[in-house]
């Protein structure tokens, strides 16, 4: 039977926007899925659980160019402890960059350990802008992004998607800028001081 297992690797994962972009592939997806968030201790307990299901989709953020060490640490575990039919592996990535091409590295990274371990590689979805996406009316169009995804996984017709926000990059910038300097206002420091390497010791 054709069920997705959701694996959702961000290191913040319980109140990560990850959780939220999965929560709505649920709502939308036409076929029975699974949802787990991955931990420090239980990686055995979710190796296991991929036995049976037709597809495993892992959900997470950027970071560095690349896939987060959450997600890094639990393919190592997954490579030594491979289920008896291997499912194929989809990705669902969000970056804080407008540009959904900041995704593609880490989308390789998934795809390679597919290949180098007998995984069949699906489909994935790049979303630029996701840190800032959920608090704008953008948000709809980044679900039915999802949507998509969860038509092109269940229907096994697999595909490369990217959305973003349409805003010019200057007003995304300009955004950017202000989300942090407010933000760090809320913890004592200021705009200087964000703009120096000397934060660590404040």
């Amino acid at each position: 039977m054709a069920e997705i297992l959701i694996f959702n690797a961000s290191p913040r994962a319980p109140r990560s926007n990850s959780r939220l972009y999965a929560e709505i592939f649920t709502k939308v997806c036409r076929i029975k899925t699974e949802y787990f968030n991955i931990t420090k201790t239980n990686h055995i307990e979710l190796c296991g659980k991929v036995n049976g299901f037709s597809d495993l989709l892992f959900v997470f953020p950027l970071y560095a160019d690349g896939i987060p060490a959450t997600l890094l640490n639990f393919l190592k575990s997954l490579e030594t402890n491979p289920p008896g039919e291997k499912p194929v592996i989809s990705v669902l990535v969000n970056c804080g960059f407008l540009e959904p091409s900041q995704n593609d590295t880490a989308v390789e990274m998934i795809r390679l350990f597919c290949r180098q371990n007998g995984y069949r590689f699906g489909s994935a979805l790049e979303i630029g802008g996701g840190e800032a996406l959920p608090a704008t009316p953008f948000m709809r169009l980044t679900a039915r992004k999802i949507k998509k995804l969860a038509e092109c996984i269940t229907a096994g017709k697999h595909r490369i998607l990217h959305t973003t926000m349409p805003l010019p990059k200057r007003l995304f910038v300009k955004a950017s800028v202000s989300y942090w300097v407010n933000y760090g206002k809320k913890s004592g420091i200021s705009e200087e001081e964000m703009r120096t390497l000397r934060i660590e010791g404040k």
